[in-house]
């Protein structure tokens, strides 16, 4: 019988295996989904963004459809981008909350494409020109 076999001593100390490190798959499935959800909501944003911009320069009507598409995409955007609770609930809120009042409205006015257009404006040059938070190393 090798000395392997042998039951441990009771003197000697026993040593478990400390579980083996976690190869981060958990943290890699969660990147994909937060890359997923930028994605889509940025594509969402700018399809509806662009069936409002170009009803403003050509003047013609639209319904409440591109909007339901731009604050979707809003919500979906914030779901994935935002990372504190309260300010991450609160824009989805918003968005959704806007999108509802739209659609009871059921009409679309000038002045909601003009406000959608400069909010969109003041967001992205907001983003252009604020640095992101280096992570600590």
């Amino acid at each position: 019988m090798a000395p392997s076999d042998l039951p441990p001593s009771h003197n000697d100390p026993v040593h478990s295996t400390p579980p083996p490190p976690s190869s981060g798959r958990e943290g890699g499935n969660e990147h994909q989904v937060h890359v997923i959800g930028l994605m889509i909501g940025t594509a969402l944003m700018f399809i509806g963004f662009l069936n409002i911009f170009l009803s403003i320069s050509g003047g013609f009507e639209i319904n409440e459809v591109p909007f339901l598409i731009y604050f979707g995409g809003l919500t979906i955007w914030a779901n994935a981008a935002i990372e504190t609770p309260s300010i991450r609930y609160g824009v989805m809120g918003l968005a959704v909350t806007l999108a509802l009042v739209l659609f009871q409205y059921g009409e679309v006015l000038f002045w909601h494409k003009q406000m959608l257009f400069w909010g969109t404006i003041i967001i992205v040059m907001y983003f252009m020109f604020v640095e992101p938070k280096k992570p600590a190393p």
